[in-house]
C-alpha cells in the first residue's frame, strides 16, 4: 500500500523595481520580504542546521554534503501557517506547509500569492513615491535565467531510487500538456519566434540532464537531491524541479494530484511493465513543449513512437486499474482521488478535440489564447515584444494588473479560505504543531525548520522539539495540549512527559 502523500510547493517569484529597473534583486528581495515580516508579531527566523543540499539519492555527497551554497546571511523567516518565507539567491521564495492532501496544498499554494500580494503593498509604503516593486509568478526573466517552482512529495523509502527514475521519467516530460504555464518564443539555443512561436512549458528550454542533483546548472529532469526533512530511514522527500509556476487553480492541483497519484502506483509497483521509456526524455521535453497542435510524437526506446496524450492517456488507465484495487487514501481525503481521475480524464479529453477547449482551465492554453486573439485583432507577427509584455503581465501579482484575473478560469478555492490560510496552518500534518506554536509562543522560539523548533526560555540550554514525522504534530495529536497550555514553558513540561 501507498504511503500517505505529504506535499507542497517551493515558489521562487520574479521581482523587478519599476522606476528603477536597475535595482539590485537580492536588495529587493530582502526589502520586500522585510516589509512584509515587520507586521508580524514577532519575527522567528529559520533554523539551517539540518539543511544538507548535498547529499545525492544515488548515494554520495558533494563536499561531505555541502557542495552546494546557502544564504544563510538572507532574510529567512516562518510564518504562522507553517510556511518559509525568504531570499533564495536573487528571489523572493514562499515554501508552503506540509500538506495532506492536493487540495490542501493548492490551499496553501495560493495563500503564497496572498503572502506576496500583501508584501508587494507593505513595500510601496517604504519605498520612493515613484517606485514600486513588483513580482511575478512566472518561470523566465528572457535574458536567459530561469527560476524554479519545486514540488515537494513524501515517498517510501524502501521503493528503489532507479525505480522511481525509470517509472516516472516518461510521465513528467508529457505532464506539461496539462501543467505548463505556457510561454512566448523560445529561449533555446539557435530557436527563434518563426521556429517556436509559442509553447507549453516556462521550464523546458532549461532543462538538460535526465538525472542530477543541481537545480540552477544543467538541470534534471529528476532531481537526486535526497534531504528528506524527516525520518531519513523511513521517508524520501522527491525534489521535483521540473513544473511549471502555476496560476490556473485546477492546473496547480492536477500538477500536485496526478503526480501523487503517479507516485504511489510506483510505490506499489504497478508500473513495471508500462514500458514507455523514452529513447531522449530532455529531447522529449523540448519537443512536446514547442508542439502547441500535440500531434508531434517522441521516440521511445523500444523503437515505437507515441504522442504525449497517448503517454499521458497510459498512464490514467493505469491509475483507474490501481484506483478500483487500493483506493485512493494516500491523498489525505475521500474526495481528490475520484475528482483527480475525472478531471484528468476530461482534460485528456478535450485536448484531444481541440486544446483551446481548456481554455478556462488549463493556463497554456488561457495564455495562448490570449496572445492569438491579440495577434490576430493587430495583425501582428511572432516577433512582435507586445506578446512577451502579454506573457508576461499574465503573471503579474498586482490584482489591478494581473491578465490572468482578468479570465474566466475555472475555481476550485474560495477567496475567504485562501485568506485564512495565510495566517493559519493546515490542521492535518506537523505544520499545525509549528504554525501554532509561533502563533501561540514566537518571543520563546529561537528558530523553527521543517522538521524541529528550538525553544528559548530565557535561560540555557535552549531546546530542540524534533518532529521527524509529517503526520504527527497535528490538530488531532497536539490540538488539545495546545490550546490547555498557557505558556511554552508549560508546553515543553507536557512534552517532557
Amino acid at each position: 500500500m501507498p504511503i500517505a502523500k505529504v506535499l507542497g510547493i517551493e515558489t521562487e517569484y520574479g521581482i523587478v523595481v519599476a522606476g528603477a529597473p536597475d535595482a539590485n534583486p537580492i536588495t529587493t528581495s530582502s526589502t520586500l520580504i522585510n516589509a512584509y515580516v515587520a507586521g508580524l508579531a514577532d519575527r522567528v527566523e529559520w533554523d539551517f542546521v539540518d539543511e544538507s543540499p548535498g547529499v545525492d539519492a544515488r548515494g554520495f555527497a558533494l563536499d561531505g554534503g555541502s557542495g552546494i551554497e546557502l544564504d544563510t546571511h538572507l532574510v529567512n523567516a516562518v510564518l504562522t501557517n507553517g510556511a518559509r518565507l525568504y531570499v533564495d539567491h536573487a528571489h523572493p521564495e514562499y515554501s508552503s506547509p506540509e500538506c495532506i492532501s492536493p487540495s490542501q496544498a493548492l490551499l496553501y499554494d495560493k495563500a503564497g500569492e496572498q503572502v506576496m500580494i500583501r508584501a508587494m503593498a507593505s513595500a510601496k509604503r517604504v519605498l520612493p513615491p515613484n517606485q514600486e516593486i513588483v513580482v511575478y509568478k512566472n518561470n523566465s526573466d528572457r535574458k536567459g535565467n530561469s527560476y524554479g517552482c519545486h514540488e515537494n512529495y513524501l515517498v517510501d523509502r524502501s521503493v528503489p531510487f532507479q525505480q522511481v527514475v525509470r517509472e516516472l521519467v516518461p510521465f513528467f516530460v508529457t505532464r506539461q500538456i496539462i501543467i505548463g504555464a505556457g510561454k512566448v518564443g523560445s529561449e533555446f539555443p539557435g530557436k527563434t519566434a518563426s521556429d517556436v512561436a509559442f509553447q507549453l512549458s516556462q521550464r523546458a528550454d532549461f532543462f538538460e540532464e535526465e538525472v542530477g542533483l543541481e537545480t540552477t546548472l544543467k538541470r534534471p529532469i529528476i532531481n537526486t537531491r535526497d534531504e528528506p526533512h524527516s525520518d531519513g530511514q523511513r521517508f524520501r522527500r522527491l525534489h521535483v524541479i521540473l513544473g511549471d509556476a502555476n496560476l490556473s487553480e485546477r492546473s496547480t492541483w492536477l500538477k500536485l494530484g496526478l503526480t501523487a497519484i503517479v507516485l504511489a502506483m510506483i510505490e506499489d509497483g504497478v508500473l513495471r511493465d508500462l514500458k514507455i521509456e523514452l529513447a531522449d526524455p530532455v529531447g522529449a521535453l523540448r519537443e512536446i513543449s514547442w508542439d502547441t497542435t500535440l500531434e508531434r510524437t517522441v521516440l521511445l526506446q523500444d523503437g515505437r513512437r507515441m504522442r504525449a496524450l497517448e503517454i499521458q492517456y497510459a498512464y490514467l488507465e493505469r491509475a483507474l486499474e490501481h484506483a478500483e484495487h487500493v483506493g485512493m487514501a494516500y491523498l489525505g481525503n475521500e474526495t481528490d482521488g475520484p475528482a483527480l481521475l475525472a478531471e484528468w480524464e476530461r482534460v485528456l479529453e478535450g485536448l484531444e478535440r481541440d486544446p483551446i477547449a481548456m481554455a478556462d482551465t488549463l493556463d497554456w492554453v488561457a495564455k495562448w489564447q490570449l496572445v492569438r486573439g491579440y495577434q490576430e485583432r493587430h495583425q501582428v507577427d511572432a516577433n512582435d515584444p507586445r506578446l512577451a509584455a502579454i506573457d508576461l503581465q499574465y503573471h503579474d501579482m498586482r490584482p489591478e494588473k494581473s491578465l490572468f484575473r482578468r479570465l474566466p478560469m475555472q475555481r476550485l478555492l474560495d477567496d475567504a479560505d485562501v485568506s485564512w490560510a495565510v495566517s493559519n496552518p493546515p490542521p492535518d500534518t506537523r505544520a499545525y504543531f509549528r504554525g501554532t506554536c509561533l502563533a501561540r509562543f514566537p518571543g520563546a522560539i529561537a528558530a523553527a525548520n521543517w522538521d524541529s523548533i528550538i525553544f528559548d526560555l530565557g535561560s540555557d540550554p535552549l531546546r530542540r522539539v524534533p518532529m521527524m514525522d509529517p503526520l504527527r504534530g497535528t490538530e488531532s495529536h497536539v490540538g488539545e495540549l495546545l490550546r490547555r497550555v498557557h505558556s511554552a514553558q508549560e508546553l515543553l513540561e507536557a512534552l517532557g512527559s
